[in-house]
């Protein structure tokens, strides 16, 4: 009996151990995250399974040109994955087709270089914005099907949950994601 209760002590040691272990890991490291919709599409569709980093942003702060996940700022308990596009302290504009940053008070800008989207794809909209500190520009891939800053408005750091760093479903579309040089 007394090695009966032995074995039984173990087994219910590794499976607290185990499950201590995956709750400290998704609730500060890394979380799993199932895209729903098309905003993203080309770059992540319907049913990819992903895994986003939650403590990089405690170290640094989000760049340009980084996918992110983040709790919706108009609808509660609904996330969302954007492309991070302006950063606090630059004017975004989007005019014409394309998105202007103007990352110094003055009237000096550059046109995004998005070369993660398809060649034909517009950026659609009269918007212009000025970001206040703690506060990105975000913009779905898909431009035409995309409910992003364009339609609510800039979105605070503290909403942001993590960065997207892999994509491990589906098997044939397996891998890392980094932020694009600008």
């Amino acid at each position: 009996m007394r090695h009966f209760l032995l074995s039984l002590w173990e087994i219910l040691e590794v499976i607290i151990i185990a499950a201590a272990t995956v709750f400290l890991i998704r609730s500060f490291l890394v979380q799993p995250f199932l895209v729903s919709g098309a905003s993203m599409e080309p770059n992540f569709h319907d049913n990819d399974y992903l895994l986003i980093d939650e403590i990089t942003y405690r170290f640094r702060t989000p760049e340009r040109g980084e996918v992110v996940v983040f709790k919706s700022p108009t609808a509660g308990n609904t996330y969302f994955i954007k492309r991070l596009v302006g950063l606090p302290g630059e004017r975004i504009s989007v005019k014409n087709g394309e998105v202007r940053v103007y990352p110094k008070a003055d009237n000096n800008f550059f046109v995004l270089k998005e070369g993660y989207l398809e060649q034909d794809i517009k950026t659609f909209g009269d918007f212009d914005v000025k970001l206040k500190e703690g506060q990105y520009f975000v913009l779905g891939d898909n431009r035409n099907f995309s409910f992003d800053s364009r339609s609510w408005g800039s979105l605070e750091e503290n909403k942001m949950v993590g960065l997207v760093r892999f994509r491990l479903w589906p098997l044939n579309k397996v891998m890392a994601f980094e932020a694009p040089a600008y």
